[in-house]
């Protein structure tokens, strides 16, 4: 990942270096989000058959997405353990036909597992997004190292199953931060010092009003020199302030994705490509529009 001002001098602009090429940073982009899991928040159960599932990525490709972010477990609050035989049996088949179908999209595997990732990357794979930032597979770091691809660096207090047991934090833009640092020293040691991104885990051992506070102070995560992925589509810290269930929750989305736009977020991982891609289109041409003198 290299980096170089931007034309306002306000912001970087990152690329990340791909196997195939360059993810350019220069405006923001959308992942879409495939899940193969039958017990996920919002759509757990609709892409598991190959059907289901190739026609949404060709359906998230063709509304804009710049890369597909691919789980085979389930992490939200009080999900059951997946084993890793289990992972990789639900996910190898997935990996396997998709890049088959649609051999030049940009595949991210949603993973803690530093095996899974290596097998992943092995299939085709280009990226790792790993939701423990390195802290549920001591070798994740060390195989990141060796793969040399885009890694997702996400930050989580406990684990899916205890997060949301009263989450406490001092100061939460604070240690999320630290977090950063310390985590982004440790993949130091590994020789990895670009091509990295930093997810704040909005939902991931937060209350409703921390990730508000992260949110607001999405800018302060940027400031380490990384380009910032917001996880914000369909969660609970827009369900619990509308009363609204996850399938309620577009409009929120897109309302809270603009947000973290104009707070310096490159990408937006999102259930709903079109509207994340709207969002995106408005809020450039907001930017470049001058006040009148």
């Amino acid at each position: 990942m290299s980096k170089s001002n931007s034309l306002s001098g306000q912001q970087p602009v990152f690329k990340i270096k791909l196997r195939t090429g360059i993810l350019a940073l220069d405006k923001p982009v959308v992942m879409g989000i495939l899940n193969l899991t039958a017990d996920s928040f919002y759509d757990g159960g609709r892409y598991i058959s190959e059907k289901a599932y190739l026609n949404q990525a060709e359906k998230m490709l063709m509304e804009g997405a710049a890369v597909i972010d691919i789980g085979a477990v389930s992490t939200r609050p009080g999900a059951k353990e997946v084993t890793e035989e289990e992972e990789w049996r639900n996910l190898k088949p997935a990996l396997i036909s998709l890049i088959r179908q649609f051999p030049q999209a940009v595949f991210s595997a949603d993973t803690f597992r530093a095996k899974i990732a290596g097998m992943a990357v092995n299939e085709g794979v280009q990226m790792v997004n790993d939701i423990s930032g390195g802290t549920f597979d001591s070798r994740m770091f060390e195989t990141i190292g060796r793969l040399r691809v885009p890694y997702i660096m996400m930050h989580i207090k406990g684990t899916p199953q205890t997060m949301q047991i009263n989450p406490v934090y001092d100061n939460v833009i604070a240690e999320v931060k630290d977090y950063f640092k310390s985590q982004l020293k440790k993949l130091a040691g590994f020789g990895i010092t670009d091509n990295i991104i930093l997810d704040p885990g909005f939902g991931f051992g937060k209350t409703v009003e921390h990730n508000y506070q992260l949110l607001k102070g999405l800018a302060s995560f940027g400031e380490l020199g990384f380009p910032v992925l917001a996880g914000i589509s369909r969660k609970s810290m827009i369900n619990k302030i509308l009363d609204t269930t996850p399938n309620e929750a577009l409009n929120g989305t897109t309302f809270l994705n603009t947000i973290a736009l104009l707070n310096g977020a490159s990408i937006l991982r999102v259930h709903d490509v079109k509207e994340a891609v709207q969002a995106i289109r408005l809020y450039e041409y907001y930017m470049k529009t001058e006040y009148p003198s």
